[in-house]
């Protein structure tokens, strides 16, 4: 089956699914009231240092500050920067990061509050937290991605062949401006040189007007925007190994077109306008695999299941063999469990754009070599992901820990909200236990001289104050000569009541 990229544009949201034989395996969506705000260009301003964090929040204009840490703040001093820089593109967020930390370095001697940076957004932001920006300014194209204050040379990781990789080097080598950096993007394999200077070319003027509008704006200002989602899809998302692109609007058909054209001459016959009557993504059969990636519980093809649970930190990840109960002996039931739960997880992951700590608890294996074996797999698995990741290696305990690259929200985060009800706990007291409450603080009440107490909880709570412990309420009406009147209101949270005496 072939690969797509599939944008489904409405007048307040565009959703684009990247499919992979037949299966969506990463899904953005960029919502007019929910920007993201990844890849622009600020002038900000040093709001306040933080010597204890080795840190600063930098006013950019936006609702919160944002995150400036020390190892992001370029400075003057003569440095090696071949040292300190991936030789390679981060494909999610074409964020330049440091190999290693500048020990040496303090905020407090760089920086000071008030002084004028500028600043890119590395990392939109996320729950309770501000933007993350950095000095390191990427600008990205269709070919290579042009770093202006770093002299540094990068080629893509996922360009395997090493001729190919010292043929690209040699191009970029001549053609990089002085003092700048380039990192050559997997969409360059197999491209010409007039293709990466046509590039450049571009990416240099839109660093000169950047400079410009600093020079004549006083901060906070916004300097440069990134391209919405739906160019941003072409640009950043077709590669070689992707068929077409297929979008449902036509006006929005059009302006692709158009700056395809102008950009991406190449690519304008992969780019499709999607006229049938079923809504795209149903079509290709992918809203489904949405709405499952909202599901805590994911059953596997065995009758096992796997659990996601996500929280701020970390995200923990239970493998389960649910009804499966295999036709042999117990190990080998839990190793081909484990193995089918590899290619799931690692499809959810990416799905969901699950970010920060990973721990996946595999069913426990006796065998070292099932161990390994589920780890090799496990690997294999999230070697597709384009999002940089790190595993480590699986514990006696079938633990796997891992760390993923997070950049935006996870899916989950942008198409939920907190449970109003549970306010995020996941669960709330039974209404038996609130029950339990209400009456030991209804005794507590009675100790005081009052003719009458009235207690007023949710529906089910009152119905069994009012029936089950019935006895219970008719005890400390007799013992301390008070009035129990218990009221119901439905409008009550389970675990809200009110007490109230005469």
């Amino acid at each position: 089956m072939t690969n797509n990229i599939l944008i489904n544009v409405t007048r307040d949201e565009v959703r684009v699914g990247l499919v992979e034989n037949g299966q969506v395996v990463e899904l953005y969506i960029e919502r007019k009231e929910d920007e993201s705000v990844v890849g622009n260009i600020y002038k900000g301003r040093v709001a306040k240092i933080l010597p204890g964090m080795q840190s600063a929040f930098v006013d950019v204009g936006l609702e919160k500050s944002a995150f400036l840490y020390v190892g992001d703040v370029h400075t003057d001093m003569s440095e090696d920067f071949a040292d300190f820089f991936e030789d390679d593109e981060n494909e999610e967020s074409l964020e330049v990061i440091p190999q290693k930390r500048r020990m040496d370095l303090h905020i407090e001697d760089i920086l000071q509050e008030g002084q004028d940076l500028l600043v890119q957004v590395s990392k939109d932001p996320i729950g309770t937290k501000g933007a993350r920006v950095t000095c390191y300014v990427t600008i990205p194209g269709r070919h290579v991605v042009l770093m202006p204050n770093v002299e540094h040379i990068g080629i893509s990781r996922r360009i395997e062949d090493e001729t190919e990789k010292t043929r690209l080097k040699e191009i970029v080598e001549e053609i990089r401006p002085e003092g700048a950096g380039l990192i050559v993007r997997t969409a360059s394999e197999g491209a010409l040189r007039p293709d990466l200077e046509k590039d450049l070319e571009f990416l240099s003027r839109v660093w000169e007007n950047i400079n410009a509008r600093y020079e004549g704006s006083s901060a906070p200002a916004m300097l440069h925007t990134d391209l919405d989602l739906r160019f941003r899809s072409v640009r950043d998302l077709m590669s070689q190994d992707i068929h077409d692109l297929v979008i449902d609007q036509k006006q929005d058909y059009e302006e692709l077109r158009d700056l395809v054209a102008r950009f991406f001459p190449k690519l304008l016959d992969r780019i499709n306008l999607y006229e049938g009557i079923e809504p795209l993504f149903d079509h290709f059969g992918i809203e489904v695999d949405i709405e499952r990636a909202l599901n805590r519980k994911v059953w596997l093809k065995s009758g096992g299941y796997i659990v996601i649970d996500q929280t701020e930190a970390m995200t923990s990840i239970d493998v389960n063999t649910g009804k499966y109960v295999g036709k042999e002996d117990l190990e080998d039931t839990i190793l081909k469990t484990n193995l089918e739960a590899v290619k799931e997880i690692a499809y959810q992951i990416r799905l969901r754009n699950l970010g920060g700590i990973i721990i996946v608890d595999f069913i426990d294996m006796e065998r070292i070599e099932n161990r390994e074996k589920v780890f090799g797999a496990f690997q294999n698995a999230m070697s597709k992901d384009r999002a940089r990741n790190t595993i480590f290696n699986i514990t006696e305990l079938g633990l796997v820990q891992m760390t993923r690259k997070r950049v935006r929200e996870s899916l989950g985060r942008v198409l939920c909200e907190t449970c109003s009800y549970c306010e995020g706990k996941g669960f709330v007291k039974s209404a038996q236990t609130v029950s339990y409450e209400i009456l030991r603080n209804a005794r507590k009440a009675a100790l005081s001289s009052v003719q009458r107490i009235i207690i007023t909880a949710n529906t089910k709570v009152a119905e069994i104050l009012s029936d089950e412990e019935r006895d219970e309420i008719e005890d400390i009406e007799q013992r301390h000569k008070v009035k129990v009147i218990v009221t119901a209101d439905p409008g009550f949270h389970q675990e809200t009541y009110d007490i109230s005496t005469l």
